[in-house]
């Protein structure tokens, strides 16, 4: 489908490269020439300068046939203007990227009814959402939550001593009988969704699916459980460590941000009184041991310098902090920190792909048989996982798993049905209303039907 993108700077370059590799027809619109130049050369775009406000441009860009039109731009109000004009002059559905944190939910939810907005998303809300949930799991290196966090999805590195190693996942469910799923093994730089014969190795990162309950259940008899994080130290006062330390501190933690700029330590200071805010440079080994990160449950970085991020992780790594999670958003940077053991790593561009990507399938399939909720890209993007809820006309109801003969490298990871959770056998079948959690690394699915042969 046609897909029109206003603003290319890292959260739109990301969106436009996930659209592009999933075949729709994209063009890409920025103020910059320099930047639609690069955006020519290296994805296959179609490229114009100019402004996302103005109908001339858009006009020119083709937004009467654009069913699906992204503004990402630096400007909140520009996106929401755009996204209001692109809908009166044709386009089929909208998406605003808004990031102040001084849109309330209200007014949010005002705004994008009154302006005829699809979706809004604010990259820093939801990557804080995402650093909270590693927070309250510290033992997993990422946590996805799935059907209203009935049901999670967590990655896991197993060390060189780990009590994995070298077991077969028949064995792993003998031997730690709880309800789970092992649904995905990167090891190298090759990921498989593994059969019961696969044996896991030191250094594999395997992706589990379970409920809340049975996963911490699952790590405590792995003797990997991590307390969660009740002492947080953050470093950078930016928008996503604003949302983090407010959702920190309404679940009793303690929280200290660290800040260079003074105005935005005053700033935090009188939004969120119940934190510490110091003024000073996190780069500072001084000043962290005066803070006391060696006594710290958790740090995580969030500059807005991906090299400081990394750095300074990987000292307070040094310095025994339980839990370092590092904000990164250039590729580059990512296999750099994961060979210094740095494994907890969000990307904001990323998780805004991801939600972006899920939408575009979402409406592509709107006739389909199962509606996509969730679009989860995880061990470098070779695999996802995705939520779909059934409809009355999905063709293989009551049909025994056992049954059904799905596409190579994919599995049923989960069944939740009216908020029970259930890891399938072969004897279970889907019923209308159910929530199927999918893992596959066979490519694009974007109806539960497709997966099956």
């Amino acid at each position: 489908m046609k897909i029109v993108i206003a603003g290319c700077g890292k959260a739109g370059t990301s969106v436009l490269s996930s659209l592009v590799r999933e075949g729709h027809e994209v063009v890409a619109l920025d103020l910059s020439d320099s930047v639609i130049r690069e955006m020519v050369n290296i994805y296959d775009v179609i490229g114009m300068t100019g402004n996302c406000t103005d109908c001339d441009v858009l006009t020119e860009a083709g937004i009467a046939d654009t069913f699906l039109f992204i503004a990402a731009t630096g400007s909140d109000e520009i996106n929401m203007l755009a996204c209001f004009l692109a809908k009166r002059m044709g386009a089929g559905h909208t998406v605003a990227r808004v990031r102040d944190p001084e849109y309330t939910d209200q007014s949010i939810g005002f705004m994008k009814q009154q302006l005829d907005i699809s979706v809004i998303i604010n990259p820093e809300f939801l990557v804080a959402q995402e650093l909270f949930n590693i927070l309250q799991l510290p033992g997993a290196v990422n946590v996805e939550t799935f059907s209203k966090r009935n049901f999670e999805m967590v990655e896991l590195i197993l060390r060189d001593n780990s009590v994995l190693d070298g077991i077969s996942l028949q064995e792993m469910r003998k031997k730690y009988p709880a309800s789970y799923l092992v649904c995905a093994v990167q090891r190298g730089n090759e990921v498989s969704i593994p059969g019961g014969s696969f044996r896991l190795q030191s250094g594999d990162r395997i992706g589990l699916t379970a409920s809340p309950v049975e996963i911490e259940r699952l790590l405590k008899m792995l003797g990997t459980m991590q307390a969660k994080a009740h002492s947080v130290m953050i470093l950078g006062a930016s928008r996503t460590a604003f949302y983090l330390a407010k959702n920190l501190l309404a679940s009793g933690n303690a929280v200290t941000v660290i800040e260079t700029d003074p105005e935005r330590c005053h700033e935090f200071a009188e939004a969120l009184p119940d934190a510490v805010i110091i003024r000073g440079d996190g780069a500072s080994e001084e000043l962290l041991n005066e803070e006391g990160i060696a006594g710290m449950d958790a740090f995580v970085t969030l500059t807005g310098k991906d090299e400081e991020n990394v750095l300074i992780s990987y000292f307070a790594q040094g310095r025994g902090v339980g839990k370092v999670i590092t904000k990164i958003n250039r590729d580059e940077f990512v296999t750099m920190a994961e060979k210094m053991g740095l494994d907890s790593i969000v990307s904001p561009k990323k998780t805004v792909s991801d939600v972006v990507t899920r939408y575009a399938r979402a409406l592509e399939n709107t006739r389909g048989s199962s509606k996509m909720e969730t679009l989860y890209k995880f061990m470098d993007g070779k695999a996802e996982a995705a939520e779909f809820k059934i409809r009355a006309d999905f063709p293989y109801l009551n049909v025994p798993l056992k049954d059904l003969k799905l596409r190579d490298n994919a599995l049923i990871g989960g069944i939740v049905r009216k908020r029970k959770v259930m890891i399938p056998t072969g004897s279970d079948a889907i019923q209308e209303e159910d929530r199927v959690i999918v893992v596959t690394a066979a490519g694009k699915v974007s109806d539960l039907a497709d997966l099956i042969r």
